[in-house]
């Protein structure tokens, strides 16, 4: 059994016990609505994917620095092009607000003091993958490619590579290539950029 909210509109601090055949698809404005009442914890970090609200795993040493020497490389060569976005909120529709690792999105700071950024301000999303690997690869590039983002990239700490999704369809990205530590890439939007792949992630134990 599992405990769902439910009459948000009446009450939002209301719990009941359904099956978990009974689903309840929350919508990014309940979601939002749940965190200001504080039902839900602040201390556990969540994302909105398809309706369900996920809790998002701890960050070990490797994707911390990972992420950072990511920024760090994007942000020298991208400079005021355009923004970079570090694990906060996209809004790709009335049921999905994902926290990817990082986004190169259209614009600046200040264009988005009212609303995070939607699919249409985004050019390039990029998480970082060291336990969630089947979870980046197999789920969120479906929601990812739903949303026309036009390109994703997986950076798998463990086995050292890049997957790129290119070519975003209904149902996911009709291409994708798989770089090792050896290749640089650059993304579609900006290919003037050239990403060593080796330079982004930590030393080879």
């Amino acid at each position: 059994m599992s405990k769902t909210l439910t009459n948000l509109d009446d009450s939002l601090s209301q719990v009941v016990i359904e099956s978990p055949a009974n689903l309840k698809y929350w919508t990014v404005q309940e979601y939002h609505r749940m965190s200001d009442l504080g039902i839900l914890d602040p201390s556990q970090r969540t994302e909105l994917i398809a309706g369900q609200i996920v809790l998002m795993t701890s960050k070990g040493t490797p994707h911390v620095i990972t992420l950072q020497l990511l920024a760090t490389n994007i942000q020298a060569q991208l400079g005021t092009t355009a923004l970079i976005r570090t694990q906060d909120p996209i809004r790709l529709d009335n049921f999905s607000e994902p926290e990817p690792d990082l986004a190169i999105v259209k614009g600046s700071i200040l264009d988005y003091a009212q609303a995070h950024p939607g699919a249409e301000d985004i050019y390039l999303v990029i998480e970082v993958a060291d336990s969630t690997l089947k979870q980046d690869c197999e789920v969120k590039d479906k929601l990812y490619a739903r949303s026309s983002i036009v390109e994703y990239w997986v950076i798998d700490i463990k086995n050292r590579q890049v997957q790129i999704f290119r070519d975003p369809t209904p149902t996911g990205y009709s291409s994708q290539l798989i770089l090792t530590e050896t290749h640089s890439v650059s993304p579609l939007a900006f290919p003037e950029i050239s990403v060593a792949i080796e330079s982004i992630l930590p030393p080879a134990q």
